[in-house]
């Protein structure tokens, strides 16, 4: 977040140009959004992956991105940002709302199938 406070005096750090700082400027607040959301929307990502649900991810950041983010984005970048954005209130919404003991006797399950192949699986490959 420094960027937005000092992005007048960081960009002088780079450049002597009045239009590259004040290009250097005006970007700043894109870059600090953007910083924000791609620390909070990988995570978000990673634990509804880890629940299994790859398939509805995808979904969603096609979605996000393709339909929604930049056919109404002013730019590449704000379409990027408006999709991250959506991206991440959808996940965050899921993630909320779900039942997480539920996920877990889930995972139990799977867990307990598993185990239970693994003599076979040895004998197979080593006999």
């Amino acid at each position: 977040m420094i960027s937005v406070g000092f992005n007048a005096a960081i960009s002088y750090a780079f450049t002597e140009g009045e239009k590259v700082s004040a290009a250097v400027s005006d970007l700043c607040p894109f870059l600090a959004v953007t910083l924000i959301l791609n620390g909070i929307q990988p995570v978000l990502s990673g634990v509804a992956v880890g629940c299994g649900w790859q398939t509805f991810v995808a979904k969603v950041n096609v979605g996000c991105y393709y339909i929604i983010g930049i056919p109404i984005g002013t730019g590449v970048w704000t379409g990027m940002i408006g999709g991250t954005l959506i991206q991440t209130v959808i996940l965050v919404w899921v993630i909320l709302r779900t039942d997480w003991t539920k996920e877990v006797e889930e995972a139990s399950k799977r867990l307990d199938k598993w185990s239970n192949k693994k003599p076979e699986i040895i004998s197979e490959c080593c006999n």
